[in-house]
């Protein structure tokens, strides 16, 4: 137990560390130098225009953040299904397998302005491109794990005359719950950097934009600082959506299998 504690403060406490030692010395570097502000904000700066901005910035995190968990939902959806589906049908699997890759390996950004065309709707533009995003993790990590099944159990529950569905939901599927969350995690950031993307795409402004729009904004302002504040919202956001799938994951998964300790 000492141990386990300690490995928690150390986890904990090491990245604060290196992450207090950056912004010092940026902090001091900064000062040093006297570099101007519209070239390279120091995090004071930065703090500055966040506290200043805070009404705008978070009613841009909020739009974007509903973009992201929306679109992970529905990759959640989309992939579990695909990748059932794939280990109940081999012809399903080869065949349309290459095209969830052909979708992973698009870059987001060359195909979201004809989603943006064709979808009259622009939030529901962006969670496409997100959900399109997020997709092949979840769909390559559920049929590994779906696939990976003890052969020994799989047999024992053959001989018992198990149906297809029972070996599904019985077997398969609480096995392969480590490969699902692993993909979760990766799906959840790829989620956050597809709305983004989007946003960037769509350009669109007003009340309801995110937080790329708040970007682009401030560059064209050179208000710089607020560029640097709006990007640390999205890295702060991204970090806590994957310490959180972390949590669920070790919620699920509890003391019964390893990669959960």
């Amino acid at each position: 137990m000492p141990l386990m504690k300690n490995e928690v403060f150390l986890r904990i406490a090491g990245p604060l560390l290196v992450g207090l030692m950056v912004v010092t010395v940026w902090e001091l570097a900064c000062r040093l130098w006297s570099v101007p502000v519209y070239i390279f904000p120091k995090p004071t700066d930065v703090a500055a225009s966040l506290v200043d901005q805070a009404p705008v910035l978070f009613a841009a995190l909020w739009t974007t953040l509903r973009i992201t968990l929306i679109a992970f939902l529905c990759a959640v959806v989309a992939g579990v299904l695909l990748a059932v589906l794939f280990v109940q049908s081999r012809f399903l699997e080869i065949s349309l397998f290459p095209y969830a890759v052909l979708l992973q390996v698009t870059p987001i950004a060359a195909i979201s302005p004809l989603i943006i065309i064709l979808v009259k709707n622009t939030e529901a533009a962006l969670i496409l491109c997100a959900s399109i995003v997020a997709l092949f993790p979840i769909i390559s990590n559920t049929t590994l794990g779906l696939k990976s099944v003890d052969q020994g159990l799989e047999n024992l529950f053959r001989v018992n005359r198990a149906s297809k569905w029972q070996t599904l939901t019985r077997l398969k599927i609480p096995a392969a719950l480590p490969y699902v969350f692993g993909g979760f995690r990766i799906s959840i950031g790829l989620a956050l950097i597809g709305a983004v993307v989007g946003e960037f795409v769509a350009g669109t402004g007003g009340s309801g934009a995110g937080l790329a729009y708040q970007i682009m904004l401030a560059g064209f302002q050179l208000d710089i600082p607020l560029m640097f504040a709006a990007l640390l919202l999205i890295t702060v956001t991204g970090v806590l959506l994957f310490i959180t799938m972390v949590g669920v994951s070790r919620l699920v998964l509890g003391s019964w299998h390893e990669s959960a300790r």
